[in-house]
């Protein structure tokens, strides 16, 4: 037992969401989704996966097949839909926030980049949320590739979720060309909000 493994109530909605087959294995899945849990939180290694849980090949083999279905990706949107519905809220955002993140990497085989903002070699995080901050859509880049430009890139990630999303909050990064390009090409609107504006707006907790 690690502090990973999913609850029952988890493991039910897993289940549900994605219509598993109930067969008989030799590692059942929920054993499988442990694994990956693991792995995940604590960033080891595939091949120092416990002994406890199935070989790693197997434990892989599930993980590449679940992310080829897009499975993840829906249970992400039927877990943002359900907190969102509990909050008494749309089933679907409207309201996105984009934000990006740069983040040191140690990895010399593969592509870094040097953020020159931020002083930071390594790749950066591209996400959108709504209004929450639950998880819309995601990328990642080099760290030296400018906002606005991965924006675009983003874009068309989250267009293709065909979610509701029909304005995006962003910070001065995303000024300039951007925004126009934006609009024409996915139909968002994005509304760029200054530091200095925030200084002064009032903390408004989320219902």
């Amino acid at each position: 037992m690690y502090p990973t493994d999913l609850s029952e109530s988890q493991w039910q909605f897993i289940k549900k969401t994605l219509q598993l087959d109930q067969r008989k294995r030799k590692h059942s899945l929920r054993s499988i989704w442990n694994a990956i849990n693991f792995l995940v939180k604590t960033g080891c290694q595939w091949r120092m996966l416990p002994t406890s849980y199935a070989k790693w090949q197997l434990v892989y083999y599930y993980y590449k097949k679940w992310g080829d279905n897009e499975d993840f990706d829906l249970l992400l949107a039927k877990l943002r839909e359900c907190v969102r519905i509990k909050k008494g809220q749309n089933r679907e955002a409207s309201l996105g926030v984009i934000d990006s993140q740069s983040v040191r990497w140690g990895n010399n085989r593969s592509m870094n980049g040097y953020d020159g903002n931020k002083k930071i070699k390594g790749i950066k995080r591209h996400v959108v949320v709504d209004k929450n901050g639950f998880l819309l859509a995601v990328m990642v880049s080099v760290a030296n590739i400018h906002d606005s430009k991965a924006a675009l890139l983003l874009m068309r990630v989250l267009k293709s979720l065909l979610c509701n999303i029909k304005v995006i909050i962003a910070d001065g990064g995303y000024r300039g060309e951007i925004i126009e390009q934006v609009k024409n090409k996915f139909g968002y609107i994005i509304q760029v909000i200054m530091h200095s504006d925030r200084k002064n707006a009032a903390f408004e907790p989320i219902n």
